[in-house]
């Protein structure tokens, strides 16, 4: 099986590129089982915790990403320097287990990828 990296760049509203993202990696999931998630840039807002998606008229999808475990996908990695850059480093308030990490070892562990697919 191929491993799998699916990129979050972006934010989680106002587009609905994420949530394709979401409904992408759920689907992969059921063929292959080596994934894994990098949410980089304005993805890191994606499994933040005390969203309130309604009084922007949004649908609250974030809560979705709590299936992934389900579906044994616990890769989830976060970069460490773009929640400092967005001032979150000290507020990480996750739905999920995470790991946060550097730029640096994103890029090493993509490297290690024979797919990658961003949204």
């Amino acid at each position: 099986m191929k491993n799998i990296a699916f990129i979050f760049y972006r934010v989680p509203y106002g587009v609905s590129l994420s949530r394709e993202g979401l409904d992408a990696v759920l689907s992969i999931s059921m063929v292959n089982q080596n994934i894994s998630i990098f949410f980089i840039g304005d993805g890191v807002f994606q499994l933040m915790k005390n969203q309130n998606p309604e009084c922007i008229l949004s649908h609250n999808y974030v809560s979705s990403f709590g299936v992934l475990p389900f579906f044994e996908i616990n890769n989830l990695y976060y970069c460490k320097d773009s929640l400092v850059e967005r001032g979150l480093f000290d507020k990480c308030n996750f739905c999920l287990n995470v790991s946060i990490i550097s730029r640096k070892c994103i890029r090493e562990k993509l490297e290690k990828h024979d797919v990658i697919i961003s949204f």
